[in-house]
């Protein structure tokens, strides 16, 4: 297994010190080193086999590019990298360089850099789509710091504003062979996985962790174990994966407590290998979780 999840992976110099300095960033720009990234919402161009995040040149993305539409992300490979937010009216002319494809569908299958790229550079987009007034005044908001950072137009005000990550926790629950996992309700027909939901503010993760399971399923836990961690950029969560196990001072029943869930069970490392349930999907952190107790057996 990868020692670090879809998404994840310190594989861009988020060079953070560059942010602040506009000529820099306006030199970059045009440098023929730097590269371009095309991001409409989910979407991105990829190409070749095997399948890779295209990455363009300036001269390639004269057309895309708008004042405020690009988002530095760093130095990757050791090239200036800039997101370009765009719309896909103007995206699909590019069709002769590759497809459009949804991040979702890419995450395992383009090199695990590329991966980690491209999820920086969607979260970065779509929280400057969700920031376009400030909060405090309610004035128009405009780019700043190489898109990293947006400030209020209002001069009295001139509110810094910051890209924000919420934080959820994922747990596998285990009961000696057996481990719990839920379905929703608009999840496809025979698909399960691990109990998950946000953190609440002045609440730790381990807290959650005990929390959302008792809320989701009725089931009372223990020895909370911190497993690994995953940007999940669907929309902006940063996933903290835990284990734990059942508390066995307690008799348990599963319950839908909150409703949240369709259906609750247990699973035995047999029933999860026989192709039932449905087990999440492999960029995601449930599933990582999911496998690393599988690979205990024996």
């Amino acid at each position: 297994m990868e020692d670090h999840n879809v998404f994840a992976g310190a594989f861009v110099d988020r060079n953070t010190q560059r942010r602040k300095d506009s000529h820099w960033l306006d030199t970059a720009l045009l440098h023929e080193n730097t590269r371009f990234i095309p991001i409409c919402g989910d979407y991105f161009l990829i190409g070749g086999d095997p399948l890779h995040l295209k990455l363009l040149e300036r001269h390639q993305v004269e057309s895309l590019l708008e004042e405020h539409n690009q988002i530095f992300i760093g130095l990757f490979r050791g090239n200036p990298t800039f997101a370009i937010m765009t719309n896909k009216d103007k995206i699909t002319t590019y069709r002769e360089l590759g497809e459009l494809q949804d991040l979702r569908s890419l995450g395992s299958a383009i090199p695990a850099d590329e991966a980690n790229l491209a999820a920086h550079a969607r979260g970065l987009a779509l929280w400057h789509g969700s920031q376009q007034f400030c909060g405090q005044c309610g004035s128009s908001t405009y780019s700043d710091n190489g898109g990293n950072s947006r400030r209020c137009m209002n001069i009295d005000c001139n509110r810094a504003i910051f890209p924000r990550v919420d934080p959820a926790i994922i747990v596998l629950v285990t009961d000696g062979d057996r481990c719990l996992l839920g379905r929703q309700a608009g999840w496809p027909e025979g698909r399960y996985s691990t109990i998950a939901g946000f953190v609440e503010p002045g609440e730790s993760p381990e807290d959650a962790v005990c929390r959302e399971v008792f809320e989701e399923t009725n089931i009372r836990v223990c020895d909370v174990c911190y497993s690994s961690s995953q940007p999940w950029p669907f929309p902006s969560s940063l996933m903290l994966g835990f284990i734990t196990k059942t508390d066995a001072t307690v008799t348990q029943e599963i319950r839908l407590n909150d409703g949240e869930l369709e259906d609750a069970a247990w699973f035995t490392r047999k029933e999860l290998t026989s192709g039932f349930p449905k087990l999440p999907l492999r960029i995601s952190i449930a599933r990582r979780l999911i496998d690393g107790w599988l690979s205990l057996e024996g």
